[in-house]
Order: structure tokens, then sequence, then C-alpha cells
């Protein structure tokens, strides 16, 4: 016991002694846990919540939407097998004029009952009251919709309900599990402004569009253990004789797709990117903890001549590296946790979740831990293996120094041009290639880290460019409640200050290719679209295909199909035929998944004349007053979209999420870099602090001695700038391949800017660090380091 006592008391001497440089590794390794623990306890927390507002306010497990069926249909509907609670309801898209807001606005009508809650899909009242009946113009709005307006209850503004204007009155604010990412059907980005849910008594509902007694949406909830693939076939048999476009899960329910979308993004950054942190910060932690104990070679051996044995020597040191470890895993964790909950907290403002849960599982922690302690104890293990395997009597000599060797570098014209400093650090290196190897990869990895941390914000910047700037040059987009002639088309370009217009044909359709099918609409463009244009991810423009499919490229993988391939289309609208369209195209996108085809093939498909589902329009900015007051007052327009305002949407949703984050990750890939071109210089000191003083002691200044060590660290440095860069561009596209999702599908860029600023900042942490080894070096015991340990 009083043994152990003493290497215990030798531990804390060399942690105190090495204070510096434990602090410098004990943050690298913090740097990666907590990397690791934001993301992956950010992941889990936002499915906690997902999870618990759905099953508190009964979200759906299947969704369908038809024309219209009587009530009586519920009967059958509940008959199902695997079918407990069905819900009819009336849902309508309405154009809304609310005061103060010039553009305008799109609704969504979503009936419920004025005398009880609704059974799924409940609202959550954030102010105000639940509607009364016998009050058919109140109205529950959604919450953010209302707050991006600044509305109240007690406000009323303006809807267009079956032709006929009417003022609505606000009983209240509200969330609900339906529309938790908040986005208008045919977009990406939710935009709060111009589009939101809005309660409204049924009976008031159905009345004004004729459906009393009808229905014209239903949504279920399953037994515990049913098909849903079963249910879902039979609900479409009930509701295609009364114009049913096609049941659907609750993965594929719009709001729910986008959230999943996203945290599939994010399990992807949360999986891959904490991983590569925590990995690099193991490894430096590993060849730091290696370096540092190889300079007790002397030490270690006097303690085994003192009667302790290998295992306990190797014990001692596996301590230091744990103690070292355990500081940093806990500062990691704190700050993961503390991180984590602010990214939750973020998440919840775009997300719009009435409640909010922060969860670490145990699990997370433990596992970060437990690399972290891996990485120390292999450290310390491949050097006290090393040391401890050498007799007591030879290991408390030095290590015998380096045979002399003139490097390759010094022949020739070089060696008239090097100094006698520069020669001793090109010999340094040379004949200690496994250091400098080590050193240089250390801080190419910092460099790494830091492009990997910065560069979100260069794909974001593209990617808006490419959607917005190339793909879509159009001004506003014009959706009609029902499919119009030819003579609405006309009327737009009539209407004041539209300069072109372009029609298009949105049809909804069910594909299926094998077991594979995926619902989704085909949206028919003209032969040669010129607002809305088909670009791939090289950017070129794709031509429409005059008899066939362009699809998406992660449509065709969900649904495996090919070029040439045929595929089924089984057409949701109208007198929904089924077709066999051959695909001629696929389409490497980067938003959404898209089917495009003729719009006039399409119309002869669907055996139809002119008709179209809506156009894209430019217009003049200097009478757009004008064309929203037309448009909001026209009863066939069902909404209206705004490219700006869409463009703004996913640059402020997309850019402050991802700056968030990309702030998160700059401070930790700084701290990784930093620390590790600190540790690399001073255990550079600590290992030639004798053979410096020796160069002092016969005349060389202290200028001269730091060259020579600085020298060293800067070579490296410079060396490893290039090379981190490299690192950091093949890391970001392995990145970028795994946060691939429907929704989006991120450009593999890192730009020059993006990679000069992660070598400047790492240069930088090179020089401070030089300056601190610097300071040190002025100070240097010349005695102390110059004495012979015998």
């Amino acid at each position: 016991m009083r043994g152990i006592a003493t290497l215990d008391r030798k531990l804390m001497r060399d942690l105190w002694r090495i204070k510096g440089q434990a602090l410098a590794i004990a943050l690298v390794i913090g740097a990666g846990v907590a990397v690791f623990v934001v993301m992956l306890s950010a992941l889990d927390s936002l499915q906690l919540t997902l999870d618990t507002y759905y099953q508190r306010y009964r979200f759906g497990d299947v969704f369908a939407s038809l024309k219209r069926a009587p009530l009586g249909v519920m009967d059958e509907i509940l008959e199902i097998p695997g079918v407990e609670y069905a819900e009819p309801r009336v849902v309508v898209d309405v154009t809304i004029d609310v005061p103060g807001f010039d553009e305008p606005a799109t609704g969504r009508l979503v009936s419920i009952p004025a005398d009880g809650r609704p059974g799924l899909c409940d609202v959550h009242l954030t102010e105000g009251d639940y509607i009364r009946p016998g009050h058919p113009e109140e109205v529950i709005v959604d919450d953010t919709f209302a707050n991006a307006h600044r509305l109240r209850p007690g406000d009323s503004f303006a809807a267009v309900i079956n032709g006929r204007r009417r003022e609505l009155r606000i009983r209240a604010r509200a969330y609900s599990p339906e529309f938790v990412y908040n986005v208008r059907p045919g977009e990406l980005m939710p935009d709060d402004k111009r589009f939101g849910p809005i309660w409204m008594e049924r009976r008031a509902l159905a009345s004004a569009y004729q459906m009393e007694g009808g229905f014209n949406d239903v949504v279920l909830k399953l037994q515990d253990g049913a098909s849903e693939q079963e249910v879902i076939d039979r609900l479409d048999r009930i509701l295609k004789r009364y114009g049913g476009i096609g049941a659907i899960p609750r993965r594929l329910q719009l709001s729910n797709w986008y959230l999943q979308s996203e945290l599939t993004q994010l399990e992807g950054m949360g999986t891959t990117l904490p991983v590569i942190f925590l990995g690099v910060a193991a490894f430096l932690l590993n060849v730091a903890l290696t370096r540092i104990i190889a300079l007790q070679r002397e030490q270690i051996a006097a303690i085994k001549a003192l009667g302790y044995s290998n295992r306990q020597v190797g014990w001692h040191y596996i301590k230091l590296s744990l103690g070292v470890a355990t500081a940093g895993a806990f500062i990691g964790i704190g700050a993961g946790m503390w991180l984590g909950r602010a990214m939750v907290e973020m998440y919840a403002d775009f997300f719009h979740f009435p409640i909010l849960l922060y969860m670490a599982r145990r699990e997370t922690l433990l596992l970060a831990v437990a690399i972290s302690m891996a990485a120390a104890a292999g450290g310390a293990l491949m050097a006290v293996r090393r040391a401890v395997g050498l007799a007591p009597a030879e290991a408390m000599r030095p290590a015998p120094p380096a045979t002399y060797k003139a490097s390759p570098i010094e022949k020739g014209v070089f060696k008239r041009l090097l100094s006698q400093p520069s020669r001793m650090i090109v010999r340094s290196l040379h004949r200690n290639p496994v250091r400098a190897l080590l050193s240089l990869t250390g801080v190419a990895f910092g460099v790494t880290l830091l492009i990997l941390g910065t560069f979100s914000m260069d794909a974001i910047k593209v990617l808006t460019d490419f959607q917005f700037n190339v793909a879509q040059r159009y001004d506003m987009t014009v959706t009609f409640a029902e499919p119009a002639s030819a003579r609405a088309l006309y009327e737009l370009q009539g209407m004041p200050g539209v300069i072109a217009v372009e029609e298009f044909r949105s049809v909804p359709v069910r594909l299926r290719h094998g077991h594979r099918h995926r619902n989704i609409s085909i949206l028919g463009l003209p032969p040669e679209p010129e607002l809305n244009r088909i670009v791939d991810a090289s950017w070129s423009t794709v031509d429409v295909p005059p008899d066939g499919l362009a699809l998406s490229g992660i449509l065709a993988e969900l649904l495996a199909l090919r070029p040439g391939d045929r595929v089924v289309v089984e057409v949701l609208e109208g007198q929904q035929p089924v077709l066999d369209v051959a695909v001629s195209a696929v389409v490497e996108d980067y938003m959404g998944m898209n089917v495009y085809m003729n719009a006039d093939t399409l119309r002869q498909l669907m055996q139809e004349g002119g008709t179209i589902s809506g156009a894209w329009l430019r217009a003049d900015p200097a009478m757009k007053d004008r064309l929203y007051r037309q448009l909001k007052n026209t009863p066939a327009v069902a909404g209206v979209s705004l490219k700006t305002a869409a463009m703004e949407s996913f640059e402020s949703t997309m850019g402050e999420l991802m700056g968030r984050m990309r702030a998160i990750y700059t401070i930790f890939a700084g701290i990784i870099a930093f620390g590790v071109v600190y540790n690399s210089a001073r255990i550079s000191l600590s290992e030639r602090a004798r053979e410096l003083a020796t160069l002092r002691v016969i005349g060389f200044t202290k200028g001269e001695v730091s060259y020579i060590l600085l020298g060293e660290m800067a070579i490296v440095t410079l060396l490893a700038l290039p090379l981190g860069v490299a690192l950091g561009h093949l890391s970001a596209t392995a990145l970028i391949e795994s946060l691939d999702s429907e929704v989006y599908r991120f450009p593999a860029v890192v730009t020059a800017s993006t990679s000069m600023v992660a070598a400047l900042s790492v240069f930088a942490a090179a020089v401070l660090s030089g300056l601190i080894v610097r300071r040190k070096l002025d100070h240097l015991n010349l005695v102390e380091s110059l004495k012979i340990r015998e």
C-alpha cells in the first residue's frame, strides 16, 4: 500500500509538472467528446420530443384526401381490420387577406368539432379559448402564422371561401402535430407569413362547401400490430369511387416527411461528424501521451530498479493518461450537454413544438467516455511497453543519439544555401521521420476539422443560387383551386404588371415499380420551359422528354428505376387511369423529389383538353401591389407563392441552423487545432531541452536556438496545411453523401476562401503556440537541463 501511495504522489507531481500540456490534451479530447454529445443528445431529444408530442395530441397513422364522400362511408372505414379510430374532416386551401400585409397568403382551413376536441390531430392552445358552437366566424389560427402577423385573439382577417369573401375572427392561437413543420404543399421551406393552418367549426366549413353530411379528408388511428399497407390498400379501394387521391402513412404526411428528412440529415451529421472529431482527438491524445511518457524513460527504469513490477509501472502511467482523459471527458460532457440543450431549443423554434424534452442518453455519455479512455490507455501502453522492456541499467542511460548522416536536402546547391541552424532543422526532421510525420498529421487534422466545421455555408450558397437563380426564373407561382381551362392562362396574362406566364399541369399519381411505390405529383411542363427549367447537378439544362418521364435521382433510387425502364402510373385524379410509361431520363438535382413530363403528353394520357393547374409568372416589381390585390380577389386562385419569399425563408432557416452549428464546430475544431500545435511544440521543447541548452552554452544566441526549435515546427506546419486542405475536401465530400435526404442533397463544395480561412487559423494557432514556447525557451534553466542523469 505504501508503494502504491508513493507512485500516486509521483503521479500528482507529474500531472502538475505537465499541467499546461495536460490541459491542452484534456481540451482536445473534451472538444471531441462535446461534439459527440451535442449531436447525439440533440438527435435523441428531438425524437423523444416528437414522439411525446405525437402521442399526447393523438397524431394520426394514416391520412387520405378525396373529392367528397358521405359520412356513411365512415362505417366501412371503421370496419377495416386494424383500424382503431377514424375521423372525417373538411380541409380546404383558401386565399386570405391579412390586414397590413399586401401580398396574398394561403390558409389551410381544417374542420374541428365545436362541441368537443378532435379525436385525432388535436390542437394545443397557446393563447385564447376553444371555438364555441353557434359562432361560425370564429377560428383558431396557427401560432407561428399569427405571430408572424402579430395577430391576437379578437383580431379579424378576410378569407375567400368558395368564391365569397368572409371575415373571420380569431378565437385562439394553437399548435398541432399535423403542422410541426409548417410548409405549403409543393414548397420546400416554411413561410410563416404566407401560409398558415386555420381551424374552423366543422358545420360552418362544411356548409360553405356544400359538404353537410360529407367529408373530403380522413385521418386514421391504427391498432397495435396492424398492417399499415393492408389498411391503406383497403382504404384506397373504398375511397376510389369518391375521388380518393391515395392514402399515405404517417411517414409520408407532409409535415412529418419534411421533419423526418431534417432528422435524417441531423442523424447523418450526428453519427459521422462527431465520430470524425472524436477519432481525431483520440489519435492526437494517443500521440501526445506516447511522446510524453517516452520522455520518462529513465524514471521508469529507476522505479523498476526499486522493485516495482512491470504491471505496477504500467498501471501508474495508464492512470496518468486516464486522469487527463477523464478531465477531458467531463469537460466535453458538460459542454456537450449545455450546447445540446441549446441546439434542441433552436430546432424547437423551427419545428414549433409546444413541449421540449432534453435527453442525453447514458449510453451516449458512456460511449464517449469509453472512447476517450481507450485512446488514453492505448497511448500509455505503447510508450510504457517499450520502456519496461529494457533492463533498468540500460533504460536509466539516455537513449543513444541518432547516427550522424547528412540529409539528401543538404547535398548539391542547398549545401551552400543552408546556414548551420537551418541544417540542424533539416537533420532533425531527417533523423526523426516518424515523429515529424505524426506531428504533420496532427496539424493537418486540425485544418481538416476546421473545414468540416465551416464548409456547410458554401454548400448552402451554391444550393440557393442553383435553385432560385438557375432553375427557377419566375417571380411567383399561382395555383388554382381546381384544374382550369386554358382561358385562365390568358386571364393571368392580362393582369397588371404580368410580363410573362408559363403554365404547368400537376397530376397526383402513384408510381409503382415492382413492390416499390410512391405517391407524388407529375409536373407537366411546356416543351421548352423558360421560367422553371429542369437543371441537373452539373448545372446543365435537361430537355423535357417528349413522351416519357424525367425523375429526380433520389426518386429513381427509391423506386429502383433507370432510364429505359417502365413504371406503372396510377393516376389519382379524374377518371384515374392506370398507365404504363417509360422513364426517359434521371435528373440528379438537389431539392425535393420531382417527376417531369411534357404537359401535352400528360394531358393526352389524361384524355383532357388544355387543362392547367397553375402558372409561373414574371411580373413588374413596380406594379406588384395591384397584381397582389387582383390575385387576392380571384376566386379560382387557391394560393400564390413568391420566389423571393421562398429564397429568404430558405436562407434564413437553413442559414441560421447551419450558422449556429458551424459556430459550434468551429469553436471545437479551433480548440483541437490549437491543442495539437501547442502540444507538439511543448513536447518538442521537452525532448530537445538538453540539446538546446548545449547550443546556448557553446555560444548560440536565444534567437538562433529559438529558430532551430520553432523552424522545425514551422516546416511541419507549412507542409501540413495543404495536406489538411486536401483531407478536408475529401472528408467534406464523404460527409455530404451521408446527409442526403428526400428533401435536400447538398453539393460537395468547399470554396477557396473556406480552405484559406481554415489554413490561416491553424497557422495562427502555430504562431501563438510558438510565441508561448519561445517564452519558455528564453527562460530555460541551462544548468538543470545539462545535468547528466546517472
